[in-house]
């Protein structure tokens, strides 16, 4: 059933990761595979590594794909923690071509917010959810009423003078070694600015620092829920295999 079981692909900053997804349950069925992301992740090298992980899963068939970018009918409009060599090139094209297979793309913080509204912590929430995927920079999908609206870049906010996933990032915390207090304080700064444009009814919290939100959930000031994403990091997997399901279904 080649609507139900479909390859989701993963592609960040430091890792390239993939399984085979149940759709109808968000559950794996086959090993989750990372291979590392080249550097620099030019369009060539990235595309040579996604065919590596599809050859891992001995896999035939649509993929779904989180790409780390603004995606408007394909095309990578932006290009956040990979190569700028991106920018103007269609990554459904790059990637299908060099896999041999149907690719569908869509902005990674996206793919992991449908997956989260279908099977996680969203599921029948309704009014404003924002999902926030915290890693290499700040990731954004934003629902209202379960519905997305695409392609948000809530982690390039000016903060401080430059983008906010430059000051409260996974990337940030370790190259300037902070202490979790530290960096909990800086990201709820980040949280209270994001309260003052958006006040969501719920802020989700994923990626894999979602795992640790204990060690800076006592930071946090801001005057709205905030609680960890229960998919963590599998979610940009799996709400990437449902994107392409639901694309399939489209036609």
């Amino acid at each position: 059933m080649q609507d139900r079981y479909i390859l989701g692909v993963d592609v960040g900053g430091s890792g390239i990761k993939g399984a085979i997804v149940d759709t109808h349950t968000g559950e794996f069925q086959s090993e989750r595979v990372r291979l590392e992301t080249p550097q620099p992740a030019t369009p060539a090298a990235v595309a040579k590594t996604f065919s590596e992980l599809v050859k891992a899963h001995q896999y035939k068939g649509v993929i779904g794909c989180g790409f780390p970018a603004i995606v408007k009918q394909g095309v990578a409009q932006s290009a956040a923690n990979i190569s700028e060599q991106w920018i103007g090139k269609n990554i459904i094209e790059a990637l299908s071509l060099s896999s041999a297979c149907p690719v569908e793309v869509l902005n990674d913080a996206d793919a992991a917010g449908m997956a989260e509204m279908a099977f996680g912590l969203g599921r029948g929430v309704s009014g404003m959810v924002l999902l926030i995927t915290i890693g290499s920079g700040l990731g954004s999908a934003l629902f209202m009423d379960g519905k997305l609206v695409p392609n948000t870049e809530f982690g390039h906010i000016q903060m401080k003078g430059n983008a906010a996933e430059l000051y409260a990032s996974n990337k940030a915390r370790k190259t300037l070694e902070l202490g979790w207090e530290e960096w909990g304080q800086r990201f709820d700064e980040y949280l209270l600015y994001i309260q003052r444009i958006l006040n969501p009814d719920l802020i989700l919290l994923g990626g894999g620092v979602s795992k640790k939100f204990e060690k800076f959930e006592a930071q946090l000031s801001v005057d709205i829920e905030v609680k960890p994403a229960e998919l963590k990091n599998q979610a940009g997997i799996i709400g990437a295999a449902l994107h392409a399901r639901k694309q399939m279904r489209s036609r």
